[in-house]
This record gives C-alpha cells, sequence and structure tokens, in this order.
C-alpha cells in the first residue's frame, strides 16, 4: 500500500504495483574498491542461490515456512519441546554444553550484528533523501532488498527458539517471559512479512542492535569474564519497545484513520493489512509491560531486598553492642590523659599538660 498524503489524489495502491529494488551499494565504490555491505552479500547469495539477492519473492505456499499453517506447528513443536525436555530433564543432571552454547550466542551475534549493517546500508540513504514519513509508511520502507532481509530477519526466530533447548538441557528456569517472547517473536515477523508493513525495519533494526549486545553478553558469560551491565541489557529492551510502539502506535493510527475515520487528523496513509497493525500493537505492547515487570523482579526489589538485609545486619550489630558503664568510661579516659601527658611531658619537661 502507497502512503498517501492528504493534498494528493492518488488511490490507494497495492505494494505490489510500486515495489522497488534500490540500492545504496553505487555510492560505496572507492576507484576498484566496492566498501558496500550489500553488493558482498549479494555476491554471496547470488553463489549461493544462483539469483541476485533483490530478485527473491517471497511467496506464500511457496517459499519455506510462507504460511501460517508453518508458522503456527514451529510454536507448537517448540511448546512441546520445551516443555516436555523440561520433565525429561527433571530427574536427569544437567548438561555444561558450554562449548554449544558459547558458538550459538557468538553466530546469534554476527549474524544480528550482519542484518543490522545490511538494514543500516537500506534505510539510511532512503530516510536521508525521501524522509522518515516515507521510511515508515511508504515506499521506502518496503524495497526488494529490504523483502530480503525481512525474511532473513524472520528466520533468525526460529534460530534464536534454541535459546530455550540450552535453558531446560541446563535445567534453568523457565519464565513466562522467554517461553512467550521466543515464538511471539516469529509470529509477529511472520505477520508483518505477509502484511507488507513498511515500519516493520524500526522494530527490527532496534531489535537487532539490542541483540548484538545480548548476545555478546551471553558469550562473554560463558567464557567466565565478568560483566557489570547485565542489567543495562534489560533496560535497553524496554527502551526498545518504548521507540517500538511509538512508531507502530503511529502507522496504525495513520492507517486506521485515513481508511475508516478520514475526519481525524493524521498524516496521510501508512503501508500494511490491519491485521498486521493489530498483531503488531499487541505483541509489542505486551512485551513493554512483561519487560518492565521482570525489570522490577528482578533488579528493584533484589535491590530493595539487599539494602533491606544490610539494614537488619547492623541494627542487629547495634543489638549485640555493650553500652560502657560510667565506671568504664572514667577509668578508660584516665588512662587516655595518663598517655598524653606522658608523651607530652617527653616534648617538654616542665610540667603535665592536663
Amino acid at each position: 500500500m502507497a502512503s498517501i498524503m492528504e493534498n494528493t489524489s492518488l488511490p490507494f495502491m497495492p505494494f505490489s504495483s510500486f515495489s522497488g529494488s534500490s540500492s545504496p551499494e553505487s555510492n560505496l565504490v572507492i576507484g576498484p574498491v566496492n566498501l558496500s555491505p550489500w553488493a558482498t552479500f549479494n555476491k554471496l547469495w547470488t553463489s549461493l542461490k544462483g539469483y541476485p539477492a533483490d530478485q527473491f519473492e517471497f511467496i506464500p505456499g511457496k517459499t519455506p515456512f510462507s504460511t501460517l499453517g508453518e508458522t503456527v506447528f514451529m510454536i507448537v513443536l517448540y511448546v512441546c519441546v520445551v516443555f516436555g525436555g523440561r520433565e525429561w530433564m527433571r530427574n536427569r543432571p544437567a548438561y555444561k554444553l558450554n562449548t554449544l552454547f558459547k558458538i550459538h550466542n557468538f553466530c546469534l551475534t554476527a549474524i544480528s550484528a550482519t542484518l543490522l549493517v545490511l538494514f543500516a546500508e537500506q534505510i539510511i540513504p532512503t530516510v536521508w533523501k525521501n524522509g522518515l514519513y516515507n521510511g515508515i509508511c511508504g515506499t521506502g520502507g518496503w524495497t526488494d532488498p529490504l523483502v530480503t532481509l525481512y525474511y532473513l530477519n524472520y528466520l533468525t526466530k526460529y534460530v534464536e527458539l534454541l535459546d530455550t533447548v540450552f535453558l531446560f538441557l541446563k535445567k534453568k528456569p523457565l519464565t513466562f517471559l522467554h517461553t512467550y517472547h521466543h515464538p511471539a517473536t516469529a509470529l509477529l515477523c511472520y505477520t508483518q512479512l505477509i502484511g507488507h508493513t513498511s515500519v516493520s525495519w524500526v522494530p527490527i533494526t532496534l531489535n537487532l542492535f539490542v541483540h548484538v549486545v545480548m548476545y555478546w553478553y551471553y558469550f562473554q558469560s560463558a567464557r567466565g569474564v565478568k560483566v557489570w551491565w547485565k542489567e543495562w541489557i534489560t533496560r535497553l529492551q524496554i527502551t526498545q519497545f518504548v521507540l517500538d510502539l511509538g512508531f507502530i502506535y503511529f502507522a496504525s493510527w495513520d492507517y486506521f484513520a485515513s481508511t475508516f475515520a478520514p475526519w481525524l487528523p493524521h498524516v496521510g496513509r501508512c503501508a500494511g493489512e490491519p491485521f498486521a497493525a493489530i498483531a503488531g500493537c499487541v505483541i509489542l505492547t505486551s512485551y513493554l509491560f512483561l519487560f518492565i515487570s521482570f525489570y522490577i523482579a528482578t533488579y528493584r526489589k533484589a535491590g530493595r531486598k539487599s539494602a533491606k538485609t544490610k539494614a537488619q545486619t547492623a541494627a542487629l550489630d547495634m543489638k549485640h553492642t555493650q553500652v560502657p558503664t560510667a565506671q568504664k568510661t572514667k577509668e578508660t579516659a584516665t588512662k587516655v590523659v595518663e598517655v598524653a601527658n606522658s608523651s607530652m611531658h617527653k616534648l617538654s619537661p616542665s610540667g603535665t599538660f592536663f
């Protein structure tokens, strides 16, 4: 769907009518050297697939994991494996799996960083040239190269489900936040792909940045490195969802207002399908509340508990501290005076000072 400003008379169009393949790689060529990450990625893609990356087509029913049935099947499989695996591990010793865990987290760090760079190369020039509104509501957010990246990002959500497999094999606690967040994100990415939402790149790039930091933290922790900024990862995630929702709510309002209530204030008409907008608003809003609750339960309550424990310890120490009697205080003061007079007499033998 095209972005339509209110002062134009252009009809509402589906995305297929203007899908483009613009790529900024020509701007990153210096002499014989091509500095474009997309150009390097495109060569790799072409060598593996036999056609350029920007010619990829996401076709429901033909492209792997492109139907709702496949997505739901993967989510059900995830739930069965996770909770079945937890029961299977109940009376078994935890696996170490440290080497595999390090490889898993390092690979996801590298994949997230690579996708983030590729997205940035596509998005930044487009937003710089055509403006932010076009980037989140118009053609700028839905080009052929971006569709390829949206799909690859979607596939990584299934790889990230292995996070939970490591948890139950290592007999770590399984929280509702974790077991809900992972499959819900796969569903979210699927709905945005089939819904053609131009604003998709905003939550995706923010999420990729957070994942670079998060998976690098897990990799370092698996190596035995002490990392002091663990709490800041959750803060970063909460900030991510606040920013996500600002853009998503705006794009959704713009679409619904222009489509169903044009008398309400709006800028134009954002691209995308209504079911994708609703899915994005519901899932991302739930993330925000869940992560805030997790932060409060994990860090704020833990901090108050620690402070309370310290206060109780101090009070206990004071309780067992004996107050000296008057006689004891007099004897201690006399000894202090005698020592002081003795020391001063050595300096000046003329007499006592006290």
